[in-house]
């Protein structure tokens, strides 16, 4: 394991040079905190309540305050989770953003079917059995985002590899009674939001609407939003309170496809030419998200919070040769209960959770011919029904954790989760009366120590297991067994569900994280042992066969640093954030592959920005990106390209907070590059199309302003 601790040469003098930086340095936190936000003549400051209960938790975290993502451009998710160690997010070009934590879903495109992490909305559940649809994800309707990276994201019900990413609304507390904003630029990109929220009382409100539209960097991946966010809290009795949310939008895009390196090298604003031959596209014609959650306080000591969810997500996918239309409906139901109590005469805080996801019964998926189908030798016309197919499945976790001080600032952290998936897949036409249907039972337990130090900062450890269940869908799709060749419209298609196994992994985790002279700093180290890792290949253009894979290990080193480099108090203040990951993941001597590295992500991944700050209001950043080399097969044959960007940020944010302009400059010496890879089995050395090219340069100004 003696490489896993080099970082790449160009970065290690910049980020270590920081770590031993002059201890005449200033606290960075005087920078990076919130300042609290005066409501009602009340300082109401949730970014930093919920940054202290991050800090709690034994592993890695990260929180995400939205006043400063909103600084520039916010056009999806990559730009919320920008310089967050331990977290890879890139765009496509469209909102489907692949995101994978810790090598959570590696190998899984941008897409409705998003895989690896547990995604929430306010505390409640967003992804389902089939996955996590991305089209609700609107980031200017956000007060903040917390990842949880890992097994840490065990009390909010989340085992997959990748953990948790919580999502939290505005709400009356947090948000100006009235705020417009304008985002224009390249590419046609033109995003225009207004919103609302107040205190009224015991009651408060947050309503938001907003709508995008893009032409896109590639030909033929124009894609547009539109969408409305509400919530309404009331506070019913001094110890009851509850809070109804709704989220409601509409996404359509154009699909232009992968290329190569060598085409995105010489012109990455091209499309892939069969994409443009039969138009492709992705419809997604209106997704619901209804939920309330209920919180009452039994007494001085315990709480007991309860959630219910209902989520409607219909999917056009007009991108391979086959149109699929599926028409998802889920209800969720979560329950807390959490209690601080003396054990074994130490202080403690234990907390019992059940999380229930399930497959409401829908109109079967169908799947026709999306262009001309030639099935050995006949030709079906375009409409053609191929196949029809239910896939349905339920998720249900109960778990129980604990927290005890053994010593003054020493926690021990415990618990177990009891996981019971079920799965019921079927083609019903034509019909094979081959119908899977089962039950599995799985355990997750997990254990840490968390000891803060008197200078405040923070070691920790933890042993903890995760599982992730298969999706019902790729039980389809990842099936060996088809129906025969004949001139019928299925002939070859996948005729009988495939069982697969619950994905697994035992991992050990180290870290620290403190406030000092260098800044606020962030750095974990942690080693997973995958058992029956999920793994997908592309069989077809856009068809995608799942199945479990030899043993494989995710190992990596999480390190994050904000420091305040130079503070004047009528100057302003310079500041370095930066955010460095390194991932090894690879087999375990595969029969096939040995161990070959797992294709689709960046062993090494680094972000940073100096940014000056004027007390005036006036900001200027310069910001770098850098991706090492990335293997696009699963026989490493061949590899994308490394790639640096720079880019930069020159604003005005007025003192009193009532407005906001800026101007976004991206990849400033317009780098071709390629920004997320969809792997192949063995291209035997041979350039595929299975790269999208990354955002060229770019200019986007914006204008936000606020009734306070």
């Amino acid at each position: 394991m003696s490489n896993l601790i080099s970082p790449p040469e160009r970065l290690a003098p910049l980020f270590l040079a920081c770590l031993m930086a002059s201890p005449a340095f200033a606290q960075a936190d005087e920078v990076a905190q919130l300042d609290a936000i005066t409501v009602a003549g009340q300082k109401y400051d949730e970014v930093a309540k919920a940054r202290e209960a991050l800090n709690e938790v034994p592993g890695g975290t990260n929180l995400v305050d939205m006043q400063q993502v909103e600084q520039g451009r916010v056009a999806g998710v990559a730009d919320v989770l920008a310089y967050q160690p331990g977290v890879y997010a890139q765009s496509p070009g469209n909102e489907g953003v692949k995101i994978s934590i810790r090598g959570s879903g590696i190998n899984r495109g941008p897409g409705a079917h998003a895989s690896g992490n547990h995604i929430l909305l306010d505390g409640l559940p967003l992804t389902g059995s089939g996955g996590t649809p991305y089209e609700l994800l609107e980031p200017l309707w956000l007060s903040r985002a917390e990842v949880l990276r890992g097994a840490n994201g065990f009390e909010r019900g989340a085992l997959a590899l990748g953990g948790a990413v919580d999502y939290i609304t505005r709400s009356g507390f947090d948000a100006p009674r009235l705020q417009l904003r304008m985002e224009a630029g390249s590419d046609g990109y033109l995003k225009r939001h207004i919103a609302s929220g107040q205190v009224i009382g015991d009651l408060d409100y947050y309503v938001g609407i907003t709508d995008l539209h893009y032409d896109g960097q590639q030909d033929h991946a124009a894609g547009s939003g539109k969408g409305v966010v509400a919530n309404v809290g009331l506070q019913l009795t001094p110890d009851l309170e509850t809070r109804f949310y709704l989220r409601y939008r509409e996404t359509e895009h154009q699909s232009p496809g992968r290329l190569t390196q060598s085409q995105i090298d010489d012109d990455p604003t091209q499309a892939n030419p069969a994409n443009i031959a039969r138009d492709a596209k992705r419809e997604q014609p209106g997704s619901t998200w209804l939920a309330n959650k209920t919180t009452l306080r039994l007494d001085d000591v315990s709480t007991l919070e309860m959630g219910l969810v209902y989520h409607h997500y219909p999917m056009d996918l007009m991108e391979s040769p086959y149109r699929i239309r599926v028409d998802y409906s889920d209800i969720s139901a979560t329950l807390n209960y959490k209690r601080e109590h003396q054990l074994f005469g130490l202080n403690s805080n234990t907390t019992v959770g059940w999380r229930t996801t399930t497959n409401l019964p829908s109109s079967d998926s169908k799947e026709t011919a999306y262009q001309p189908l030639n099935a050995n030798g006949t030709v079906y016309p375009v409409g053609t029904l191929m196949r029809k197919y239910e896939h349905q499945g339920s998720d249900n976790v109960l778990h129980i954790s604990n927290q005890l001080e053994l010593a003054p600032r020493l926690w021990l952290s415990s618990g177990l989760a009891l996981i019971y998936t079920q799965r019921e897949v079927e083609v019903t036409w034509p019909e094979t009366n081959e119908r899977l249907d089962e039950g599995t039972w799985d355990y997750a337990p997990r254990l840490g120590l968390r000891y803060q130090l008197e200078s405040g900062t923070e070691v920790y450890g933890n042993l903890s297991r995760s599982v992730e269940p298969p999706h019902p869908w790729s039980m389809i799709w990842g099936s060996p067994t088809r129906f025969p060749v004949s001139n019928q419209p299925w002939s070859n298609r996948q005729s009988t569900p495939v069982s697969l196994d619950n994905q697994t992994a035992t991992t050990f985790e180290v870290g620290a994280r403190g406030d000092s002279v260098v800044g606020v700093w962030d750095l974990a180290w942690y080693y997973s042992r995958v058992n029956h890792e999920l793994l997908t290949v592309e069989i077809e253009p856009n068809i995608f066969a799942e199945s479990n894979a030899s043993a494989t290990v995710h190992q990596g080193i999480e390190a994050g640093l904000s420091s305040t480099l130079w503070q004047g108090d009528e100057l302003g203040a310079l500041a370095l954030r930066q955010a460095y990951t390194f991932s090894d993941f690879h087999y375990r001597d595969d029969d096939t592959f040995g161990s070959n590295a797992l294709p689709g992500l960046p062993r090494h991944y680094y972000q940073g920005e100096l940014r000056y700050q004027h007390p005036a209001g006036i900001y200027v950043g310069l910001n770098t990106q850098y991706a090492s080399k990335v293997p696009v097969d699963y026989a490493n044959s061949w590899n994308a390209d490394s790639y640096t960007i720079f880019g930069a940020t020159l604003g005005y944010d007025a003192p009193k907070g009532d407005w906001q302009t800026w101007l976004d400059l991206r990849n400033l010496t317009d780098e071709h590059y390629a920004a997320t890879v969809t792997p192949g089995y063995n291209d035997n050395g041979a350039e595929a199309a299975r790269l999208t090219p990354g955002e060229g340069f770019g200019v986007y100004a914006g204008l936000s302003w606020n009734w306070l």
